[in-house]
């Protein structure tokens, strides 16, 4: 008896169709992401207290969790569906997504919450599955940055938005971490495979300490991002690269500014704490997620996206324009979050608002015409 051999594999027709269907299916997740990453910006400008397109004070309320559970989450727990090649792997993002304009819209909040909590339920278990494929250490630290993830959708709901977030900062920071041990394999080596590892543990471990006795347990998160960041720099290939040109230097700049960001959130929470004064948790929040988020956001972007979408993200020199007015908008943001100055603190987290706009729009443009 002949094999089954499917007509997807004999005729290249329907092949290439089926990649269409998928790369289409990925574009609709990405525009999902990007739709949460528009409410996210909007409740920024209801939380900074100017105009606003929409002026909603349930925007302003959900904004971490938009933000954080429906942008970043989406995006990333996209392009980790694509490496596991599932059909199942695909709803995790599309629940993170549906989740955060569950939050915008008029429906109950908990309807969000609980969309955003069944989703982190099937990014550990997309983690899992790549772990099985792959049992390295690397991907070991992945799948604890995802459980952080669903920890923090469960805070959210359970408790409240300020515990959660050491959660989803951990998220984030192992996540990014991981990212970077993995694009840099030839350079950082095994050995830092276990060393993210490590630190990934040890991160974890003082996040459930702040949950249980928020006022040491903080300060030892914020000595465990400061960990990580000093992993980073030391270890990235990328701080040798600020001298080449082209798009090197851009990601070594978006790189370099994303670890200083993190480094300074680190060293203010385990200084002061993340709630002892509103600046301080201004500039521990933002400086990790937009700070060093979005700064990994936009150096990834180039590399990421061509694979998720199918099409190439060409390097150009306007992608600098976004990336500097973020860096310039977060010192104006933070300079006027630890003085009480308001109109600066506003026009800081208005510029951030506009880098990421800025941005979104000129990754489209290159997209588009490439």
């Amino acid at each position: 008896m002949r094999p089954a051999v499917s007509l997807a594999a004999t005729n290249p027709s329907v092949a290439g169709g089926a990649r269409r269907r998928a790369t289409r299916g990925r574009v609709l997740l990405v525009a999902l992401g990007g739709s949460a990453m528009l409410a996210g910006l909007d409740a920024a400008l209801v939380r900074l207290g100017v105009w606003a397109p929409v002026a909603s004070s349930r925007l302003g309320d959900v904004h971490g969790q938009v933000m954080v559970l429906g942008f970043l989450t989406t995006l990333i727990s996209l392009e980790r569906a694509q490496s596991l090649g599932r059909a199942w792997a695909y709803l995790a993002p599309g629940l993170y997504g549906l989740g955060a304009l569950a939050l915008v819209s008029p429906a109950p909040a908990l309807v969000g919450q609980l969309l955003q909590v069944e989703a982190g339920v099937l990014f550990v278990a997309v983690y899992v599955a790549l772990w099985r494929r792959a049992p390295r250490p690397l991907v070991a630290a992945q799948v604890l940055s995802a459980v952080l993830a669903l920890g923090g959708a469960v805070v959210a709901a359970t408790v409240d938005v300020p515990h959660a977030l050491p959660w989803l900062a951990g998220f984030v920071v192992v996540t990014i971490a991981a990212e970077r041990a993995e694009l840099a394999a030839l350079t950082m080596g095994d050995v830092a495979d276990r060393q993210l590892l490590a630190l990934a543990s040890v991160l974890t471990l003082a996040i459930l300490a702040a949950l249980l006795a928020p006022a040491g347990g903080e300060r030892l998160v914020g000595l465990s991002l400061l960990a990580v960041a000093g992993w980073l720099v030391a270890h990235d290939v990328v701080r040798r690269q600020l001298g080449l040109a082209g798009q090197r230097r851009y990601l070594a700049a978006a790189l370099l500014a994303g670890y200083a960001n993190l480094a300074l959130a680190g060293g203010v929470l385990a200084a002061v704490g993340l709630l002892a004064d509103p600046g301080t948790y201004d500039v521990v929040v933002h400086g990790v997620f937009l700070g060093f988020g979005v700064s990994m956001v936009m150096a990834h972007a180039p590399v990421i996206l061509p694979a998720v979408l199918g099409r190439p993200l060409p390097y150009r020199p306007a992608l600098w324009a976004p990336l500097v007015l973020l860096q310039a908008g977060l010192a104006a943001r933070f300079g006027g979050a630890l003085t009480g100055a308001t109109v600066l603190w506003q026009v800081g987290g208005v510029l951030t608002v506009l880098a990421m706009l800025g941005f979104m729009v000129t990754a489209f443009v290159l997209v588009v015409r490439r």
